[in-house]
């Protein structure tokens, strides 16, 4: 459609696609109402494609709402609804899909059901390719479409029944515009002969989302700053760590709003420091379940200090790749830092776009390891830079 590429002045005055208005949608809470969705979906090669999902207020994450739009048709699947979401899933893996912000997504998708898509094109991708200052759907949908989404949106619980009409004209505005938005990104992309660039970083999110979140680990108690803490300190710290976990799975909510990650640790540091654990609690408050769960607190900080440090669980073994770089290679890794943030000033991108810190270290150990490090475009950004030729 030619209006696509219009200003949004002139999009505003022809009532192109009326900035902030939701459109209509097929609401999906029924296993008999899956069929048009499937029937729209054998008609088309690319999609539209948003969760909505509830980790801001239980304890394990849960896709509660699927968004699509499919031959200009918007479609909202209650993802909590006894569907039987397979020939959904089938359909979806075969096509191009076109999302913002992707990584979460496919991670969710393929715990929650092994789903690998066949191809995106990530908005988001797009955006920092471009160097945009904002990347956010809300701030593309503004500056694109003048759409203002409503913000309570993106902090609503979506787990909770029935969905008000203002949740389900929110998730419908967040794919509406999905495929103008992918078009016209497109088009600059290709205007600075990027496409290529965006279609490596597309497969590359594929790859990571390909392999769902994290599994827990018995060293997951050890968060940041906890590596100053010594002796008794470490074994308060497993000890109401694990406590945190224990009561946010048993009121079902994540387990920062149980409290924070900072509050564990200055108890546990207190504890270290006073050998007495109503002294590490004091001045602590949980809130409006202090009463209920402080003692169970105080007991769990009590068995911690009774606890030999000997027996926590080993630290994995230090990766070789994570030892200390040498005098020659931190003088590298400065060098090809400074081409590197050169290169993305000339470019007007972000310059983690190309290598972050985490690569920048690899490639100063391993100078000949670029190309195995960092995607073909990056690579071929830096492999001619005095840096790596010195």
């Amino acid at each position: 459609m030619i209006s696509r590429f219009l200003p949004q002045p002139v999009r505003r005055l022809l009532g192109v696609k009326t900035a902030g208005r939701p459109p209509p949608y097929l609401l999906i809470d029924q296993p008999a109402q899956l069929t048009p969705l499937l029937r729209a979906l054998e008609g088309v090669k690319e999609v539209g494609l948003d969760t909505e999902a509830d980790n801001m207020f239980h304890y394990r994450v849960r896709v509660c709402l699927l968004q699509f739009i499919v031959g200009g048709k918007v479609f909202l699947v209650d993802a909590l609804a006894p569907i039987d979401l397979k020939p959904l899933w089938a359909s979806l893996a075969k096509k191009h899909l076109i999302m913002h912000g992707s990584d979460f997504d496919l991670r969710l998708l393929h715990d929650l059901c092994g789903f690998r898509c066949h191809s995106i094109f990530d908005t988001m991708l797009a955006a920092q390719l471009l160097g945009r200052q904002r990347i956010g759907l809300a701030s593309l949908l503004e500056n694109h479409f003048g759409v203002q989404l409503d913000k309570n949106g993106q902090k609503a619980n979506w787990s909770r029944r029935p969905l008000t009409p203002k949740l389900l004209d929110y998730a419908s505005l967040d794919v509406w515009h999905l495929l103008e938005l992918r078009d016209l990104l497109t088009k600059e992309l290709s205007r600075l002969g990027r496409l290529d660039w965006m279609k490596q970083q597309c497969q590359a999110q594929i790859e990571a989302g390909s392999e769902g979140f994290a599994p827990a680990g018995e060293n997951d108690w050890r968060i940041g700053k906890s590596e100053k803490l010594r002796g008794h300190a470490l074994t308060v710290l497993y000890s109401i760590w694990h406590w945190r976990e224990q009561q946010a799975q048993r009121i079902d909510t994540p387990p920062f709003k149980v409290c924070s990650n900072e509050m564990l640790v200055r108890i546990a540091n207190a504890a270290g420091e006073t050998g007495s654990a109503e002294a590490a609690l004091t001045d602590i408050h949980l809130g409006k379940r202090h009463p209920r769960i402080y003692p169970s607190l105080l007991e769990a900080v009590r068995s911690g200090m009774a606890r030999d440090p000997q027996t926590l669980p080993r630290r994995p073994g230090r990766d070789p790749s994570q030892t200390p770089l040498s005098h020659e290679e931190i003088a590298r890794l400065d060098r090809i830092r400074d081409d590197r943030d050169k290169i993305a000033q000339q470019l007007g991108i972000e310059a983690t776009i190309i290598a972050n810190r985490s690569q920048l270290t690899q490639v100063a150990r391993s100078p000949l390891e670029l190309s195995s490090i960092l995607l073909p475009w990056q690579a071929a950004l830096l492999k001619d830079q005095p840096s790596l030729k010195a």
